[in-house]
């Protein structure tokens, strides 16, 4: 389903998905640069109850943080110049906790299967995104 969001509702929606989460989930986040996928990730760890706030991992591509209900894992594939650069991440320890990937596509193969796939997308207002859940 396709809801057009602003900051807070979707920062609220983010909230909702982290409370369906489970360790061996995988959630795909795609969208332009800029469409919200960092903001969602941001709110989805700190609804975790994550022990430190949520930053981008775009240069260091995988974030750990510390949860009450296991670990949360955030990948940024943005810096992937092939897929097989990805073979390089660890995603069999990953897999461990909740699993959250921009840019999957830049993966290819090798990034899991999402159980949840999250699209952003810029709108006319720049403060709305327009932000489809599966």
């Amino acid at each position: 389903m396709t809801a057009l969001l602003d900051e807070p509702a979707l920062e609220a929606r983010a909230a909702e998905l982290a409370a369906e989460l489970a360790p061996g989930d995988v959630v795909w986040l795609s969208g332009d640069l800029g469409a919200g996928k960092t903001t969602f990730v941001r709110a989805l760890v700190r609804a975790a109850g994550a022990a430190r706030p949520a930053t981008s991992p775009t240069y260091a591509l995988v974030h750990r943080y510390a949860a009450p209900r296991g670990p949360l894992y955030h990948v940024d594939c943005y810096r992937l110049k092939h897929e097989a650069e990805a073979w390089d991440l660890d995603w069999d320890a990953l897999s461990e906790g909740i699993l959250l990937i921009e840019w999957p596509e830049k993966a290819g193969r090798w990034a899991p299967r999402p159980t949840h796939r999250v699209r952003l997308a810029h709108t006319p207002d720049p403060d709305v995104r327009s932000v489809e859940l599966e």
